[in-house]
């Protein structure tokens, strides 16, 4: 049985995000929980809720499930104005990102009945 859980418009860039998903993408799930307060990345947190709410999705104790697909896409830039010259404007964005978790109780993707 798979169970997937999203965050969306997140304020942390794909890259960033990227980086914790590689360290617990393919491990199980209490695995995962071992090593994510080790790493030393703000965006940790984020993957971490996200994790446990793809755990209680799948409605089952961890110790069972694996981390199967974790996935992270741009998402819309966010438009903001900074002061400039002469009274005038300048534009930047903030980058978003949407996160896409998956656990699965066996550990290639496919459930183990079938």
């Amino acid at each position: 049985m798979e169970a997937v859980a999203h965050s969306r418009f997140v304020r942390f860039s794909a890259r960033k995000i990227g980086q914790v998903l590689k360290v617990i993408r393919g491990h199980s799930v209490e695995s995962a929980y071992r090593q994510l307060p080790f790493i030393p990345r703000a965006a940790r947190v984020l993957v971490e809720k996200t994790l446990r709410s793809a755990v209680a999705n799948a409605g089952q104790e961890p110790s069972g499930l694996f981390v199967t697909k974790a996935w992270v896409g741009l998402g819309p830039p966010l438009k903001r104005v900074r002061a400039h010259a002469m009274g005038s404007r300048s534009m930047y964005k903030r980058k978003t990102s949407h996160l896409t978790i998956i656990v699965s109780d066996s550990q290639n993707g496919r459930s183990i009945g079938q």
